[in-house]
């Protein structure tokens, strides 16, 4: 089951739902928008010929915080992880899920 935009703001006000930095402009119908951060983590996959959870891969990701109003380049093909700018605190008996913005997509972002 979804949440509508009224649920979700019942379940701030009670506390249940928590997003830090909180903006009520946030909420749109059955989601909450939030933004990404400055902080990425960048696969270095030409360093192992695969990923193996089980032995540690240290030099697998560099992280890079880009300076100022410095911008993040995407490259074709890179796989990088972001992390968003809000903290998401959830009960436990409400999931969630983390989707890009549509209209990005469009743009083929």
């Amino acid at each position: 089951m979804l949440l509508s935009d009224r649920d979700i703001k019942a379940e701030v006000a009670a506390d249940r739902v928590q997003v830090d930095p909180y903006d009520e402009g946030m909420i749109q119908p059955s989601s909450i928008d939030v933004r990404l951060d400055r902080w990425f983590r960048v696969f270095e996959n030409h360093k192992y010929p695969h990923i193996d959870p089980s032995v540690e891969q240290p030099d697998l990701t560099r992280l890079i915080e880009p300076e100022g109003d410095e911008p993040f380049i995407l490259h074709p093909g890179e796989f990088v992880l972001g992390s968003t700018f809000e903290v998401v605190t959830l009960p436990d008996d409400v999931a969630g899920r983390l989707e890009g913005k549509s209209s990005l997509g469009r743009l083929g972002l």
